[in-house]
């Protein structure tokens, strides 16, 4: 039996990215005002063996509650397990993906790959619903491919089977992030199913929030790749939605919140050169000396370096 979602007071919610949503991203994002949080994508085989690799990607902290993990795989009993093990450290929701594009992902038969197996999907949501107290929100994409597009009926099966709300990417797997997404398919969901629709695809502004939510009647939006280097996106669309005023970060504002990034990563002991050098890169993209500040970032290799080189940004007129 589906677990009632959270009543949320906002509608805007973080989509779980690889290489993104770790902990103090997620901090974040929730400060700017993200509803929902979630862990970036984890291997449910990995977290069923406990593997401490995938577990250090399973921080949650009670700032980002109610928090999310999102798992995959094919293997119904790794998918329960380690459901049952993310809900004892904390997670209030768990999310399941089928709608994964990665090629890596689909060769092991999870991901998007199940959209073609729509019996499994059923038979791993009412696994779950049946084995954890916490809510399970599924995610999917639009279908395979433009001939085979299917997300209408795969919700419906979620829903019968216990899922307590579902996240539809309006685009195919075959699309990958490519083209546009089609937010008819959010609408036509919403018109199926009495559970709660997390619209996603194309959101990058205030403006794209508004209109999903007035085209397509879904609940909430999920923002993805427009949050990407930049948290205050969620801030900059909840003020749209109250107001319809556009406001903007100033180039200090960015950085600060690069250092305040960095603050978060060493708290949460997940800081890495490497990371730090990707996170300056994206904090600071479109920001006027960016270009010639990546192709500097490309030749460091020490943190000193790369504080310098942000300071030093910060601090040109």
């Amino acid at each position: 039996m589906a677990k009632p979602f959270p009543q949320l007071s906002g509608k805007l919610i973080l989509a779980p990215m690889h290489d993104i949503t770790n902990i103090a991203f997620r901090l974040m994002c929730k400060e700017y005002g993200a509803e929902l949080v979630s862990t970036e994508l984890l291997s449910a085989n990995a977290v069923a063996r406990e593997n401490n690799a995938v577990m250090k990607f399973a921080q949650t902290d009670n700032k980002e509650k109610p928090a999310v993990a999102q798992i995959f795989s094919s293997n119904t009993e790794h998918i329960v397990k380690a459901a049952e093990i993310l809900e004892k450290k904390g997670f209030d929701i768990i999310d399941v993906n089928f709608g994964c594009p990665s090629k890596k992902i689909m060769r092991q038969g999870s991901g998007g790959y199940l959209l073609k197996r729509k019996n499994k999907i059923a038979e791993i949501v009412k696994e779950l619903s049946n084995s954890v107290d916490v809510p399970l929100t599924v995610k999917i994409r639009s279908g395979f491919d433009k001939k085979n597009i299917n997300a209408v009926k795969i919700a419906k099966l979620c829903e019968e089977n216990g899922a307590s709300a579902i996240t539809i990417h309006a685009r195919t797997i075959e699309q990958g992030y490519s083209g546009k997404a089609d937010w008819n398919i959010i609408k036509e969901i919403k018109k199926s199913v009495k559970i709660p629709v997390i619209g996603n695809g194309d959101v990058f502004s205030g403006e794209d929030a508004e209109r999903m939510l007035r085209e397509t009647g879904c609940d909430y939006v999920m923002i993805g790749r427009g949050a990407i280097g930049n948290p205050f996106i969620f801030h900059q669309i909840n003020e749209y939605l109250k107001t319809g005023k556009n406001i903007q970060q100033t180039k200090e504002e960015k950085i600060n919140d690069y250092f305040e990034y960095i603050e978060l990563a060493r708290k949460y002991n997940i800081f890495s050169v490497k990371d730090a050098k990707l996170r300056a890169q994206e904090f600071t993209k479109g920001l006027p000396g960016s270009s010639r500040l990546r192709e500097k970032l490309n030749r460091v290799k020490s943190w000193e370096e790369i504080e310098g080189m942000m300071r030093e940004m910060n601090n040109k007129a």
